[in-house]
């Protein structure tokens, strides 16, 4: 059963936000919501871009988390730095964070989990 209603799923869309996160997540980066909003061609700001990158970023940890993944969109934020309060929410409805667990500690903790499931083995 899916929590995140699929609209972007099997899309160019999603491939390509896809593909920047787990970019982004081998060399311990992040994405900002304006980057993944050019990509994907929606406005730099605002509801819309807000509503539909939360959708498309929904559905990828919806997908993470039922593969036994770490959120992906984890390393994915806004100007501060941090993600908004809907990754916090999703995370809460995917049962990743638990009402009496602490925002800030579980997100680090889940870039470090992203970070070390697609970090890049230099052999």
């Amino acid at each position: 059963m899916t929590t995140v209603e699929s609209k972007y799923r099997g899309t160019k869309e999603y491939s390509l936000v896809y593909t920047e996160l787990i970019t982004a997540a081998k060399y311990k980066g992040t994405v900002t919501y304006q980057e993944i909003a050019k990509i994907v061609g929606l406005p730099m700001q605002g509801n819309h871009m807000s509503k539909m990158l939360g959708q498309i970023l929904g559905e990828i940890s919806e997908d993470e988390v039922a593969n036994r993944r770490p959120m992906l969109s984890a390393i994915s934020c806004g100007v501060t730095g941090k993600p908004g309060k809907g990754f916090y929410e999703l995370a809460r409805k995917l049962g990743c964070l638990k009402e009496k667990d602490d925002e800030l500690d579980f997100w680090k903790k889940e870039c470090k989990q992203v970070y070390e499931t697609w970090k890049v083995v230099l052999k």
